[in-house]
């Protein structure tokens, strides 16, 4: 691996009860890259994660350039289902850090530090999201790898959560994988797709890869194709 490469994906394949979930999957990640990966219902996009980080058995190679990652799962979890009734100040207990850390990544975030005393089951969805954003920032990890982080919130609270990966990702030089249906944050956002459905259908820059026809292969057809021009004049 060079300096810049942290992490490196090769011929990586996942079995369960003798179905192939993933095949011959590779690809690599650079520091401070944004990779989205995209993917039909049941393509294999959140089992692809749990391989990466060695969470259940594949075959093929994972090479990681750094221990200090942070995983936040798909959006059973967020969805707060069967979670305990932890309060807020529990949660961040797990973390090793100080009360001041845990108040300034919350006032990072735009949550007040009432929360900290909060049960989970008390917080709006957005809360919830900026909570668990805080909660995988505040040790400061290399590696973000988020699983659909607006899975159940309005349109509105999508844009401020991806606003704020943005932010964090620009101030504090983070890689971050990302799982999403959302095409617009792939064109705003990446810094290379892969597009998955078992196996590797493209990968690159979203302008080189996510071509009417890489799309239809990915979703089938009847996909609506649409390029946003952020920041076009």
């Amino acid at each position: 691996m060079n300096n810049k490469e942290i992490l490196r994906v090769k011929n990586l394949g996942v079995s369960f009860n003798n179905e192939q979930i993933l095949k011959n999957i590779n690809f690599k990640i650079d520091e401070k890259e944004v990779l989205v990966i995209l993917g039909p219902n049941g393509a294999g996009k959140s089992t692809l994660l749990r391989a990466i980080l060695d969470l259940i058995k594949h075959t093929g190679k994972v090479t990681w350039n750094t221990k200090n990652i942070s995983y936040l799962p798909p959006q059973e979890f967020f969805a707060r289902k069967n979670l305990p009734p932890l309060k807020v100040k529990e949660f961040f207990k797990i973390k090793n850090v100080s009360k001041k850390e845990i108040l300034n990544i919350l006032n990072s975030v735009k949550l007040e530090k009432t929360i900290l005393n909060k049960q989970f089951t008390e917080l709006s969805t957005g809360q919830f999201q900026r909570m668990v954003i805080a909660w995988s920032l505040v040790d400061k990890p290399k590696v973000l790898i988020f699983d659909e982080p607006t899975s159940g919130i309005d349109i509105g609270g999508e844009e401020t959560i991806y606003t704020l990966l943005h932010k964090f990702w620009e101030k504090l030089g983070l890689t971050i994988i990302l799982v999403t249906h959302d095409l617009n944050i792939v064109w705003e956002h990446s810094s290379k797709v892969l597009c998955l459905n078992k196996k590797t259908l493209c990968l690159g820059k979203a302008q080189e890869v996510l071509t009417i026809e890489n799309l239809k292969k990915l979703y089938g057809t009847g996909i609506k194709f649409y390029k946003h021009n952020h920041g076009d004049n």
